[in-house]
């Protein structure tokens, strides 16, 4: 897998949703319970029961969206001898708006810094091309599709589905719709971590290609853990929902120099 760093790709204005949406995924992140042993690995009974029944209120569970069928107990947060307190639900869960919610939940801080990176690099031109308002729709729009498509294959799990990552990918599939022929800078581990100038194409295909492997369980060990086919649903939507814009996108600046280290002539303004 390589890892995306920088895109040769400029935008004319500020991607002020793509950054309120970093802002919003951090600071939920830092007030989940159970921070503390996420970070030193040392969870505590009660930290780890206090984040159950916290990703039991809030997190989308693929069998309450597609048949609306909810436990009657779940954690409470509490610790009861080895393990954690059960106990009729005190609220009233919606599964529509829990898929909204699980959008701004992560399982730790590499889950976090993973999807915050290809939302810094991919995100801004999308915002940029879209507009704030729409882009913002489009982001929503994607997650729902990536949850519940992954919710439709999978309608009997009990497994809390989070994570920003299904509509990420939607913002990869509007990218590699939009700018297949943008250069994007990535780390390539080969001994070292080798700096390659790619074009997008290739960088999203292999992506998406090797989501769509993971999601069929070759070629990944505890391919359960993961939710690859919610990021194949949400590249897919975000494919679909950008293709109309297609033909009016502007392309990206044409690169100069070597495959490493020159930098790229800067766009003229459009």
């Amino acid at each position: 897998m390589v890892i995306p760093v920088h895109d040769v790709n400029p935008v004319r204005r500020t991607p002020v949703v793509t950054y309120a949406l970093i802002g919003a995924n951090v600071l939920v992140f830092l007030f989940m319970p159970g921070l503390s042993g996420s970070v030193a690995g040392d969870s505590t009974l009660a930290q780890a029961c206090h984040l159950h029944a916290f990703l039991e209120h809030y997190a989308a569970v693929p069998r309450e969206l597609m048949h609306h069928q909810f436990p009657q107990l779940v954690p409470t947060g509490e610790v009861r001898g080895a393990g954690c307190q059960l106990a009729p639900p005190g609220y009233v869960k919606s599964p529509a708006l829990s898929v909204f919610t699980a959008m701004f939940l992560h399982g730790g801080w590499l889950h976090l810094l993973g999807n915050m990176l290809f939302l810094l690099i991919f995100g801004n031109n999308i915002e940029d091309r879209m507009g704030h308002v729409r882009f913002a729709l489009f982001y929503v729009v994607c997650g729902y599709a990536a949850s519940y498509g992954f919710a439709l294959f999978n309608a009997d799990s009990t497994d809390p589905l989070i994570g920003a990552s299904g509509a990420i990918a939607g913002v990869l599939g509007a990218y590699l719709v939009l700018y297949p022929k943008a250069r994007v800078w990535v780390l390539v581990p080969f001994l070292v971590f080798l700096p390659l100038r790619l074009p997008a194409w290739l960088v999203l295909g292999f992506w998406f290609v090797l989501q769509a492997v993971y999601s069929s369980g070759e070629g990944v060990s505890g391919a359960g853990t993961v939710a690859y086919a919610a990021h194949v649903v949400g590249f897919l939507a975000g494919m679909l929902l950008a293709w109309p814009l297609k033909a009016g996108t502007p392309p990206p600046p044409e690169p100069r120099g070597l495959l490493f280290g020159r930098r790229a002539r800067p766009r003229q303004s459009w």
